[in-house]
């Protein structure tokens, strides 16, 4: 496998890994450190050096877990955390990223994701989020779990309008961001983040990616992310903590499905036709 993967521009034109990391439940089993750190590690040398975290996860052992995870790649990845929205007031929101670049062991983060919306009023979370990167704590921010009026809302506060991503839900079973959502974002030249893209490995035990993946010789779960892959506008952060799931997700970077395999999957997990309420795990 080549480590050179496609990429997606962020609003202000600079190109990340269009196939990253997760690392949602990582970090919080000493049985499974190891392994977790070394298929982190495989997913760098793999080219997938996009790599997302949250305070929230592990509360903060996770972040911990990558931290020793990145010693001496750090300058290699593309990072990206997300902070609690009780922590999203403009002086909670400094706080939290000084714990998280401790535990990071860094001295920045590449994008940083206020993680659902709270009470804090999003005007303070924008002025607390541009006072980090002033002080060259964080390089862009953005939002995770905001449906469309949200990001309408994002965008008429002062400043809104730098917001660099949208991370949610979006997968072959929820396909609910496709109606407004992702137009909303691509709109505005802004890359949509997809989470637990092959959902959370909870599709349906019989679907038209059990035939294409017999057909192909790959897993179900290798289509279901190829599937996202296909926009492109979308990147997608899936989570391994094992070496050879890791090489299966960025294999199905290179899978391309055809017409009839995009059909087949449309008449079983149809499109949407109206809005749906954004999802969140």
């Amino acid at each position: 496998m080549s480590n050179e993967i496609a990429s997606v521009s962020l609003p202000d034109g600079e190109r990340i890994p269009k196939l990253g990391q997760g690392t949602w439940e990582m970090g919080e089993q000493p049985s499974r450190r190891a392994a977790e750190i070394a298929a982190l590690r495989e997913g760098i040398d793999l080219g997938m050096t996009l790599i997302d975290t949250a305070e929230m996860y592990g509360e903060g052992a996770t972040e911990s877990l990558l931290g020793e995870a990145l010693s001496g790649v750090r300058d290699d990845v593309f990072l990206v955390s997300k902070v609690y929205p009780h922590n999203a007031s403009r002086r909670g929101v400094q706080a939290a990223c000084e714990q998280s670049l401790k535990r990071l062991k860094t001295d920045r983060v590449d994008l940083y994701l206020l993680h659902w919306r709270g009470s804090v009023p999003l005007a303070e979370t924008v002025e607390g989020f541009e006072a980090l990167r002033r002080a060259g704590k964080i390089r862009h921010w953005g939002v995770s779990n905001f449906d469309t009026d949200d990001m309408e809302e994002l965008f008429s506060v002062p400043g809104g309008e730098a917001c660099a991503t949208n991370q949610v839900l979006y997968n072959v079973a929820r396909r609910g961001p496709e109606f407004d959502l992702l137009p909303w974002l691509a709109e505005r030249s802004m890359p949509t983040m997809s989470y637990s893209p092959v959902d959370h490995a909870r599709l349906p035990k019989r679907s038209p990616l059990d035939d294409i993946a017999s057909v192909r010789g790959v897993s179900v779960f290798q289509v279901a992310l190829a599937w996202v892959l296909r926009r492109p506008e979308v990147f997608a952060i899936p989570k391994s903590g094992r070496i050879e799931h890791v090489r299966d997700n960025r294999r199905a970077m290179d899978l391309q499905l055809t017409a009839d395999e995009h059909a087949a999957i449309d008449a079983y997990f149809r499109p949407p036709r109206s809005k749906r309420p954004l999802e969140m795990l």
